[in-house]
């Protein structure tokens, strides 16, 4: 079970070949601080994965909940979503030509036993410099304010991004390494999850 929304998460479980049931966590993602990116993704994943626990019937089966958050480290600052085009564009005019760490923590709880295990993952992200009116036209496309570091590298805002240094899966949203190595703590191996063909 997927407690996201997000499309991008989505789309990687399913070339994976895995078909989770999507239940939007609804957390408050502006109401939790931390003094650092890995620390706030780490704490909103698991809140996005205990939210969505909390609400499955037991009798219904076993279930695995998987929640995930990312966030920009970049110059010492946390860079989530923004707030507006004017924010998107500011965090692009300092971010343009720099790099920053992407990072992308995961919680994966268990409806049967109760257990819930947790990982970050993190990726070096070397940001382009686009012109004016290509960051214009990418801004008001809205895609840089449904994601943390306001960038993406799988849809319109791949061709700002020069390189990555890690896993692309952790930019995007979600490692699948990650995913495989937290199944196993649960015992369960990822190709278990595999759609039969």
């Amino acid at each position: 079970m997927l407690a996201s929304g997000s499309p991008a998460r989505l789309r990687l479980l399913r070339a994976a070949g895995i078909e989770p049931e999507v239940v939007v966590s609804h957390v408050d993602e502006a109401a939790v601080s931390a003094s650092d990116a890995a620390t706030l993704c780490a704490t909103l994943a698991e809140a996005k994965a205990v939210a969505v626990a909390a609400n499955i019937d037991t009798g219904a089966g076993a279930a695995l909940v998987l929640g995930c958050d990312s966030a920009l480290a970049f110059d010492g600052q946390v860079l989530g979503k923004p707030a507006d085009a004017y924010e998107a564009e500011r965090q692009w005019q300092r971010m343009a030509g720099r790099t920053g760490v992407l990072h992308t923590g995961h919680c994966l709880i268990s409806t049967v036993t109760a257990k819930r295990f947790g990982e970050v993952s993190s990726t070096r992200v070397r940001f382009g410099q686009p012109t004016a009116t290509e960051l214009a036209a990418y801004i008001s496309s809205g895609e840089p304010l449904r994601v943390a570091g306001a960038f993406t590298i799988d849809g319109l805002g791949g061709p700002f991004v020069d390189g990555i240094d890690g896993d692309p899966g952790t930019v995007i949203g979600l490692s699948l390494p990650a995913l495989r190595r937290l199944l196993a703590r649960h015992d369960v191996s990822i190709t278990a999850l595999w759609n039969s063909p």
